[in-house]
């Protein structure tokens, strides 16, 4: 799964996702957390950013809460679930993120979590499904789930899920609105195979939801 990742905007974060509007307070953040608000990339001719809460809130939902189940969506069964099998034909995002935790069981002590990241000044273009929910207000409330797939190779010893990963010719595909056939997107949806992702411990204050700080991704020490 995916429970918490990273953003560090760039001066080139616009133009690396050909992003056309403008988010001013756009800030980075280091323990993005369920529930949140996400800056998150769709397309709407051309692509454009907006905010919107982690954790689906089907537009049939009769409350926000079922967001919070609903985070993370299992790539091998998008087609099969209704919340996501219409979302996959019309309704796929981008989720820009610098890099992700996962939490390794390490038994009597307890769950250990790894900074997983890309290189220096590159993101990880998650790929992402959105819905829009009416509040008993009568707002509209826009969500979003992470997709998952099988971790790569050197990651399996640390968990049995991570985030879908997109390759870069897959990115445009993936926002497409001429796409919908679910035969073409599905394959998209693999472990990365790029590059090796670097990882390592750091301190458990990460599990804090409510905590922000650069010093969540530093190693820890031996």
């Amino acid at each position: 799964m995916c429970g918490r990742f990273t953003l560090e905007p760039t001066t080139t974060f616009y133009e690396r996702f050909e992003i056309t509007n403008r988010i001013d307070d756009l800030v980075p953040r280091y323990n993005i957390a369920p529930g949140q608000d996400v800056p998150v990339v769709i397309h709407t001719s051309p692509n454009r950013l907006m905010r919107m809460r982690w954790g689906l809130i089907p537009h049939w939902a009769k409350e926000a809460n079922v967001g919070y189940k609903m985070i993370n969506a299992r790539a091998e069964t998008l087609t099969e679930r209704p919340a996501y099998r219409g979302l996959l034909r019309s309704q796929r995002c981008i989720v820009p993120a610098s890099g992700f935790y996962e939490w390794q069981d390490t038994g009597k002590t307890g769950k250990q979590p790894y900074y997983i990241h890309a290189d220096a000044s590159e993101y990880l273009p998650f790929a992402g499904l959105y819905d829009t929910w009416v509040n008993p207000d009568g707002n509209e409330v826009y969500s979003f789930t992470i997709i998952t797939t099988q971790p790569t190779v050197n990651l399996q010893a640390i968990h049995n899920r991570m985030p879908v990963i997109l390759e870069p010719a897959a990115e445009a595909v993936w926002l497409d609105p001429d796409v919908t056939n679910a035969q073409e997107l599905t394959p998209l949806l693999h472990p990365y195979t790029i590059r090796p992702l670097e990882f390592y411990p750091v301190s458990k204050a990460v599990n804090r939801a409510g905590f922000d700080a650069p010093l969540l991704i530093q190693k820890m020490q031996a």
